[in-house]
């Protein structure tokens, strides 16, 4: 493959879930951004199911990090079981799931809510 075939698979994309500027090299993949950032068959499995596309190094790194921590805990079935700062947070005297509650949640709830780990947008 010459430098122009393989630069024109190069894409400037931004980060969805971020809005980092970064050049993902879907022609030269060993040597994307991407790769530098090892990440588990657990959380290749887990970004299937969201609806990103491709995440900065950064975000994939934030995301291997989450899912190696959500090991270790369960999803807290019972209000009682929620830790402040953790699971939600308080703003204006409203509760604010984490990103870490809606993964161990498991699902998407489509609703738009401000920290989903599965990349779901509310259209406006």
């Amino acid at each position: 493959m010459n430098a122009e075939s393989t630069r024109a698979k190069h894409e400037e994309k931004c980060c969805p879930r971020c809005l980092t500027a970064f050049t993902c090299k879907v022609g030269d993949v060993a040597n994307c951004q991407c790769a530098e950032v090892k990440v588990s068959a657990e959380t290749h499995a887990f970004l299937a199911t969201t609806q990103y596309d491709c995440l900065c190094k950064n975000c994939l790194a934030h995301y291997e990090h989450l899912l190696k921590v959500a090991r270790g805990h369960r999803f807290p079935v019972q209000r009682e079981l929620l830790i402040e700062g953790l699971h939600y947070y308080k703003e204006n005297g409203f509760w604010v799931f984490t990103e870490f509650y809606h993964l161990l949640r498991g699902t998407c709830c489509g609703r738009g809510c401000r920290h989903c780990v599965y990349g779901f947008k509310k259209e406006l």
